[in-house]
């Protein structure tokens, strides 16, 4: 089988960016290609207030993809209006935990966070954020906040993150095409479905 593994974060702006060109890229592939999204981990786990450093390294990089990627828009408000933490684990956790309760929830809770964090200025850094957007995408609350904390989820995204460091997905979006044993690396046009498709069409017509 050929697989396809799309390595993201939740909170990565780029990702986001990304998000309607990879759509695209999803629908004209074949059918026999298997699509695997693996979590990258973009942030270890912290209470500390981001550096003010860092919040306008992250807040200038949210407009040069704006400036890239025609479409994409930031609600900059979130820099004022919430108290950021350099911390996705939580979010990555909560779409593990989403995704125990459906496949399909894992691109819901992915879309629900993206969402908060970049237009409505809520933190998926906190775990109350992650929760109030699992019960407004619909699912058991109760069993959504016991699977967040618990070590078995922990374990799945470090696994996860492991998983994209041995396909030397080290940074977010990766797009990683698996064919025949061996492992190709699909390099990213945030605008276009059709560079990435001609290339994935090329390794495998020829290996």
């Amino acid at each position: 089988m050929t697989t396809l593994y799309y390595v993201h974060d939740p909170m990565c702006s780029w990702c986001y960016g990304f998000g309607q060109t990879w759509l695209q890229l999803q629908a004209a592939l074949p059918d026999e290609i298997n699509i695997i999204r693996v979590l990258g981990g973009l942030a270890a786990d912290t209470d500390e207030p981001m550096p003010d450093a860092l919040r306008q390294q992250i807040s200038n990089g949210w407009h040069r993809i704006e400036q890239h990627i025609p479409g994409v828009k930031f609600n900059f408000d979130f820099w004022d209006k919430t108290q950021p933490r350099r911390s996705t684990y939580p979010a990555c956790r909560a779409v593990i935990a989403a995704r125990k309760q459906g496949k399909h929830y894992d691109l819901e809770m992915t879309s629900a966070i993206q969402q908060a964090y970049y237009q409505q200025t809520r933190n998926p850094s906190d775990d109350s954020t992650l929760i109030e957007l699992a019960d407004e995408i619909g699912l058991k609350v109760t069993d959504f906040k016991n699977d967040l904390v618990t070590p078995a989820t922990q374990q799945e995204l470090y696994d996860e993150i492991q998983q994209a460091r041995v396909m030397h997905a080290d940074s977010f979006p990766n797009l990683v095409l698996e064919h025949n044993g061996g492992f190709w690396p699909i390099a990213i046009d945030y605008n276009s479905p059709q560079p990435m498709f001609d290339i994935i069409e090329d390794i495998i017509s020829h290996e």
